[in-house]
Protein backbone atom coordinates (compact mmCIF):
# COMPACT_ATOMS: atom_id res chain seq x y z
CA UNK A 1 0.00 0.00 0.00
CA UNK A 2 1.39 3.66 -0.50
CA UNK A 3 2.53 5.45 2.25
CA UNK A 4 -0.25 8.63 1.89
CA UNK A 5 2.11 11.98 2.70
CA UNK A 6 -0.65 14.04 2.23
CA UNK A 7 -2.78 12.67 4.98
CA UNK A 8 -0.76 14.50 7.44
CA UNK A 9 0.84 16.85 5.39
CA UNK A 10 -1.13 18.95 3.29
CA UNK A 11 1.53 21.48 2.35
CA UNK A 12 4.04 19.02 1.24
CA UNK A 13 4.41 19.71 -2.15
CA UNK A 14 6.91 16.72 -3.51
CA UNK A 15 8.80 13.66 -2.05
CA UNK A 16 10.90 10.90 -3.13
CA UNK A 17 9.16 7.57 -4.05
CA UNK A 18 10.04 4.00 -5.58
CA UNK A 19 8.03 2.48 -8.30
CA UNK A 20 6.18 -0.45 -7.16
CA UNK A 21 4.18 -1.65 -10.22
CA UNK A 22 3.21 -0.23 -13.63
CA UNK A 23 0.05 -1.03 -14.76
CA UNK A 24 -2.71 -0.32 -17.40
CA UNK A 25 -4.49 1.93 -15.12
CA UNK A 26 -1.58 3.97 -13.83
CA UNK A 27 2.02 3.74 -11.63
CA UNK A 28 2.16 3.19 -8.34
CA UNK A 29 5.13 4.25 -6.03
CA UNK A 30 5.56 2.86 -2.64
CA UNK A 31 4.99 6.82 -1.19
CA UNK A 32 3.25 9.61 -2.41
CA UNK A 33 2.00 13.75 -2.07
CA UNK A 34 -0.74 12.98 -4.73
CA UNK A 35 -4.05 12.73 -2.73
CA UNK A 36 -6.37 10.74 -5.04
CA UNK A 37 -9.65 11.61 -6.60
CA UNK A 38 -12.09 11.06 -3.67
CA UNK A 39 -15.12 12.63 -1.66
CA UNK A 40 -15.67 15.10 -3.87
CA UNK A 41 -12.46 16.17 -4.40
CA UNK A 42 -10.31 15.88 -7.81
CA UNK A 43 -6.82 13.82 -7.91
CA UNK A 44 -3.70 15.67 -7.96
CA UNK A 45 -1.46 16.60 -10.96
CA UNK A 46 2.06 16.92 -10.77
CA UNK A 47 4.96 15.19 -12.26
CA UNK A 48 7.23 11.99 -11.85
CA UNK A 49 10.74 13.92 -12.39
CA UNK A 50 13.43 10.88 -13.21
CA UNK A 51 17.45 10.54 -12.35
CA UNK A 52 18.38 12.14 -15.37
CA UNK A 53 15.91 15.13 -14.95
CA UNK A 54 13.07 13.81 -17.40
CA UNK A 55 9.52 14.81 -16.50
CA UNK A 56 6.42 12.56 -16.76
CA UNK A 57 3.30 14.64 -16.50
CA UNK A 58 0.81 13.49 -13.74
CA UNK A 59 -2.67 14.22 -15.45
CA UNK A 60 -5.09 12.64 -12.05
CA UNK A 61 -4.72 10.62 -9.32
CA UNK A 62 -7.08 7.59 -7.97
CA UNK A 63 -7.56 4.96 -5.88
CA UNK A 64 -8.13 1.31 -7.45
CA UNK A 65 -11.29 0.19 -5.59
CA UNK A 66 -10.88 -3.30 -4.88
CA UNK A 67 -6.93 -2.96 -4.41
CA UNK A 68 -6.94 0.33 -1.95
CA UNK A 69 -3.63 1.14 -4.53
CA UNK A 70 -3.00 4.43 -5.51
CA UNK A 71 -2.66 5.17 -9.07
CA UNK A 72 -0.72 7.53 -11.16
CA UNK A 73 -2.36 8.35 -14.49
CA UNK A 74 0.32 9.62 -16.81
CA UNK A 75 -0.20 11.33 -20.08
CA UNK A 76 -0.68 9.55 -22.88
CA UNK A 77 2.21 8.71 -24.74
CA UNK A 78 4.86 9.08 -21.91
CA UNK A 79 7.48 6.51 -21.19
CA UNK A 80 7.11 4.34 -18.29
CA UNK A 81 9.20 3.92 -15.51
CA UNK A 82 10.18 0.81 -14.62
CA UNK A 83 9.30 -1.57 -11.48
CA UNK A 84 12.26 -0.15 -8.84
CA UNK A 85 13.08 3.04 -10.00
CA UNK A 86 13.27 6.18 -7.66
CA UNK A 87 12.38 9.12 -8.35
CA UNK A 88 10.77 12.49 -7.20
CA UNK A 89 6.77 13.33 -7.24
CA UNK A 90 6.33 16.82 -7.22
CA UNK A 91 2.12 18.05 -7.02
CA UNK A 92 0.89 20.95 -8.96
CA UNK A 93 0.92 23.19 -6.45
CA UNK A 94 -1.27 26.11 -7.42
CA UNK A 95 -4.03 23.83 -8.40
CA UNK A 96 -3.84 21.91 -5.03
CA UNK A 97 -3.92 25.09 -3.05
CA UNK A 98 -7.48 26.16 -4.64
CA UNK A 99 -8.63 22.83 -3.59
CA UNK A 100 -7.60 23.12 -0.39
CA UNK A 101 -9.44 26.55 0.31
CA UNK A 102 -12.78 25.29 -1.76
CA UNK A 103 -12.82 22.10 0.49
CA UNK A 104 -12.14 24.36 3.39
CA UNK A 105 -14.70 26.53 2.54
CA UNK A 106 -17.30 23.85 2.43
CA UNK A 107 -16.57 22.89 5.75
CA UNK A 108 -17.34 26.11 6.73
CA UNK A 109 -21.02 25.85 5.02
CA UNK A 110 -21.51 23.13 6.90
CA UNK A 111 -20.78 25.44 9.81
CA UNK A 112 -23.39 27.74 8.34
CA UNK A 113 -26.12 25.46 7.77
CA UNK A 114 -26.08 22.54 10.05
CA UNK A 115 -28.23 20.49 7.88
CA UNK A 116 -27.57 16.58 6.04
CA UNK A 117 -25.87 17.03 3.74
CA UNK A 118 -26.81 14.85 0.32
CA UNK A 119 -24.03 15.79 -2.06
CA UNK A 120 -20.55 17.68 -3.15
CA UNK A 121 -18.54 18.49 -5.87
CA UNK A 122 -15.22 20.43 -6.08
CA UNK A 123 -14.17 21.93 -9.47
CA UNK A 124 -11.18 23.08 -11.24
CA UNK A 125 -12.72 26.26 -12.32
CA UNK A 126 -12.34 27.80 -8.45
CA UNK A 127 -15.41 26.33 -7.80
CA UNK A 128 -17.40 24.07 -5.60
CA UNK A 129 -20.77 22.81 -4.62
CA UNK A 130 -23.04 21.27 -1.45
CA UNK A 131 -26.25 20.17 -1.45
CA UNK A 132 -28.47 20.43 1.29
CA UNK A 133 -31.79 18.40 2.53
CA UNK A 134 -33.59 22.08 3.25
CA UNK A 135 -36.76 22.50 2.55
CA UNK A 136 -36.62 26.21 1.89
CA UNK A 137 -33.44 27.71 0.66
CA UNK A 138 -31.46 29.93 2.99
CA UNK A 139 -31.20 33.84 2.03
CA UNK A 140 -27.88 34.00 -0.24
CA UNK A 141 -26.75 37.57 0.64
CA UNK A 142 -26.89 36.31 4.51
CA UNK A 143 -25.12 33.17 3.97
CA UNK A 144 -22.37 34.67 2.02
CA UNK A 145 -22.37 37.38 4.38
CA UNK A 146 -21.83 34.20 7.45
CA UNK A 147 -19.27 32.31 4.99
CA UNK A 148 -17.06 35.15 4.70
CA UNK A 149 -17.00 36.34 8.27
CA UNK A 150 -15.97 32.59 8.91
CA UNK A 151 -13.54 32.77 6.55
CA UNK A 152 -11.98 36.26 7.98
CA UNK A 153 -10.98 34.73 11.07
CA UNK A 154 -8.30 32.82 13.08
CA UNK A 155 -9.20 28.99 12.79
CA UNK A 156 -6.78 26.57 12.85
CA UNK A 157 -7.62 23.66 11.66
CA UNK A 158 -6.37 20.15 12.92
CA UNK A 159 -6.84 16.18 11.56
CA UNK A 160 -7.23 13.56 14.40
CA UNK A 161 -7.82 9.98 14.31
CA UNK A 162 -10.40 7.90 15.77
CA UNK A 163 -11.46 4.13 16.08
CA UNK A 164 -14.52 2.70 14.32
CA UNK A 165 -15.92 2.51 17.51
CA UNK A 166 -15.93 6.01 18.68
CA UNK A 167 -17.10 7.26 15.13
CA UNK A 168 -20.27 4.35 15.71
CA UNK A 169 -20.74 6.02 19.16
CA UNK A 170 -20.97 10.05 17.48
CA UNK A 171 -23.16 9.62 14.75
CA UNK A 172 -23.74 13.24 14.49
CA UNK A 173 -20.09 13.68 13.35
CA UNK A 174 -21.45 12.25 10.06
CA UNK A 175 -22.80 14.75 8.10
CA UNK A 176 -23.33 13.31 4.46
CA UNK A 177 -26.30 10.97 3.80
CA UNK A 178 -25.12 9.67 0.61
CA UNK A 179 -21.69 8.89 1.61
CA UNK A 180 -20.14 7.40 4.71
CA UNK A 181 -16.47 7.47 5.70
CA UNK A 182 -14.11 4.77 4.72
CA UNK A 183 -13.73 1.80 7.00
CA UNK A 184 -11.79 -1.08 7.26
CA UNK A 185 -8.68 -0.26 8.54
CA UNK A 186 -9.92 -0.05 11.78
CA UNK A 187 -9.73 3.76 12.83
CA UNK A 188 -11.06 7.21 10.67
CA UNK A 189 -9.62 10.90 10.07
CA UNK A 190 -11.78 13.49 11.50
CA UNK A 191 -10.98 16.96 10.58
CA UNK A 192 -11.61 19.72 12.86
CA UNK A 193 -11.78 23.78 12.49
CA UNK A 194 -11.39 24.53 15.59
CA UNK A 195 -15.16 24.99 17.53
CA UNK A 196 -16.82 25.82 14.35
CA UNK A 197 -16.55 22.00 12.46
CA UNK A 198 -15.70 18.78 12.95
CA UNK A 199 -16.85 15.76 10.49
CA UNK A 200 -14.63 12.73 8.99
CA UNK A 201 -12.88 13.67 6.38
CA UNK A 202 -10.06 12.46 3.95
CA UNK A 203 -9.32 15.28 1.74
CA UNK A 204 -6.47 18.43 2.16
CA UNK A 205 -7.62 21.42 3.87
CA UNK A 206 -6.01 24.71 4.65
CA UNK A 207 -3.79 25.04 8.04
CA UNK A 208 -6.29 27.87 8.88
CA UNK A 209 -9.32 29.24 7.73
CA UNK A 210 -8.51 32.58 6.97
CA UNK A 211 -6.66 31.19 4.12
CA UNK A 212 -9.81 30.55 2.12
CA UNK A 213 -10.31 34.64 1.57
CA UNK A 214 -13.31 35.72 0.09
CA UNK A 215 -16.40 33.72 -0.75
CA UNK A 216 -19.14 34.08 -3.51
CA UNK A 217 -22.40 32.62 -3.28
CA UNK A 218 -22.78 31.58 -7.22
CA UNK A 219 -26.95 30.20 -7.12
CA UNK A 220 -29.02 28.81 -5.31
CA UNK A 221 -31.17 25.80 -6.64
CA UNK A 222 -34.00 23.71 -6.37
CA UNK A 223 -32.74 19.71 -6.91
CA UNK A 224 -35.85 18.13 -5.63
CA UNK A 225 -38.96 18.50 -2.76
CA UNK A 226 -35.49 18.90 -0.17
CA UNK A 227 -32.65 19.11 -2.07
CA UNK A 228 -30.59 22.78 -2.08
CA UNK A 229 -27.61 22.58 -4.60
CA UNK A 230 -25.77 25.93 -3.36
CA UNK A 231 -22.69 26.82 -5.40
CA UNK A 232 -19.80 29.04 -4.28
CA UNK A 233 -16.32 30.42 -6.10
CA UNK A 234 -13.50 31.74 -4.57
CA UNK A 235 -12.61 35.61 -5.45
CA UNK A 236 -9.21 35.69 -5.88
Amino acid sequence: MTEELFREDGYRKDCEAVVQAVRDEGVVVDRSVCYPRGGGQPGDQGWMIRADGSRLAIVDTLKDRESGEILHLLEPGSPLPEPGESLRIEIEWDRRYRLMRLHSAMHMMCAVIPEPVTGGNIRDNGSARLEFDLPEPPDKAELERQLNELTHRDIPMRTRWISDEELDAQPELVRTLSVQPPRGAGRVRLVEFEGVDVQPCGGTHVANAREIGDIRIDSIKKKGRLNRRITISLVE
